[in-house]
């Protein structure tokens, strides 16, 4: 079985890391794809994944329209050499379409229910589109759902042990309470007019009143008065980072869903409600989102109201979420083997010949 993966995004290596691993060691032949993005070709390298960088960063919609149609055209002149059974990827707009113009079956998976642009630009031309039970809208026949997160791809127990030198690393002490703080650049193509905190710089003047020591990590540039706060240490690290923290309060979904499946109670400060934000909350109080108005006081209320539970509170709530989810990453090599059997008993059917019924 060939398989073509495309990654655009940092999480998309993350999520894709270990079944890349298990499709190999099954005697599968991978193929990676990727388009510079932030460190996403940065944490292809650490984990020693294999991969060809097909097309640049864009730095608008007008220059990403450019970049995603460059990158497209060599992608599908790769699956032309290449020949895949199946094409996968997160969002899948490219996989997509490059699917529909060969003869591969194309594979998306995708969480993020605002993200019309891209639904609408992917769906349409996927074979199989797998998404969250959480998942807040019904996409019809095509649609595979699953009980769990794209996290637990690569944080569930089975995959991830947190390692403690990375407080070394960032000049902790073991005993120190920290808050990791997670600003968003507000810049991708679902997050156009949506905003996070009122005032950064209130933010962790409220957690260091509260006793927390602060890490900072931005998407881009962040205000320059907070640029102390900002940590050094690989991409790769990031989630034994989540893991020791007292809490996380966020912008971003993602890295608020990653503490939350961690066991580190996360605040997601953020005007987008999302159905496994919604459900973190909701059945297992292991992430508390605000959305409104009011939604910076009232995160920052809650965030120093968390750090005064104990830390078997969290304990408790993460097993029971394990008890009921998944480890995503066997759900992705089943996906993917089960839509590459579809592929060869399509070829393998005869067509029909209409001078002989």
């Amino acid at each position: 079985m060939r398989v073509m993966i495309t990654i655009q995004h940092p999480g998309h290596v993350h999520f894709f890391r270990h079944p890349i691993a298990e499709l190999e060691a099954r005697g599968h032949e991978v193929h990676v794809f990727a388009r510079e993005s932030d460190v996403a070709v940065q944490l292809l390298k650490a984990y020693d994944i294999d991969h060809e960088v097909l097309a640049g960063e864009s730095d608008s919609l007008v220059s990403l329209a450019a970049v995603q149609a460059t990158y497209e055209l060599r992608l599908l002149r790769r699956a032309r050499r290449i020949d895949p059974d199946v094409i996968t990827a997160i969002g899948g707009v490219a996989a997509a379409h490059v699917a529909s113009v060969t003869s591969a079956k194309s594979l998306v998976f995708y969480d993020t229910e605002h993200a019309s642009l891209i639904t609408t630009l992917s769906y349409p031309f996927a074979d199989t589109i797998a998404t969250p039970a959480c998942y807040r809208d019904e996409i019809g026949p095509k649609q595979v759902t699953y009980p769990g997160y794209h996290e637990l791809a690569y944080l569930h127990p089975d995959r991830f042990e947190p390692d403690p030198t990375v407080l070394e690393e960032v000049g902790l002490d073991p005993e120190t309470s920290f808050a990791v703080v997670r600003l968003s650049s507000w810049d991708a193509s679902h997050d156009v007019g949506h905003g996070g905190f009122d005032d950064p710089r209130a933010v962790i003047d409220r957690l260091e009143d509260a006793g927390l020591h602060v890490l900072l990590t931005a998407e881009g540039e962040p205000p320059s008065d907070l640029a102390s706060y900002q940590f050094e240490t690989s991409p790769d690290r990031m989630h034994d980072l989540l893991a020791y923290a007292d809490v996380v309060l966020s912008e971003g979904a993602t890295t608020a869903a990653e503490a939350a499946v961690l066991g580190t109670p996360a605040v997601y400060v953020n005007p987008l409600s999302l159905g496994y934000t919604a459900e973190l909350e909701e059945e297992y109080g292991l992430l508390f989102e605000y959305t409104g108005d009011e939604r910076h006081t009232r995160g920052l209320e809650q965030t120093v109201s968390v750090v005064q539970e104990p830390a078997e509170t969290w304990e408790r709530r993460r097993e029971r979420l394990l008890a009921d989810r998944i480890d995503v990453t066997e759900l992705v090599v089943r996906q993917v083997e089960t839509l590459a059997q579809a592929r060869t008993s399509d070829r393998a059917t005869p067509v029909a010949n209409p001078d002989h019924p």
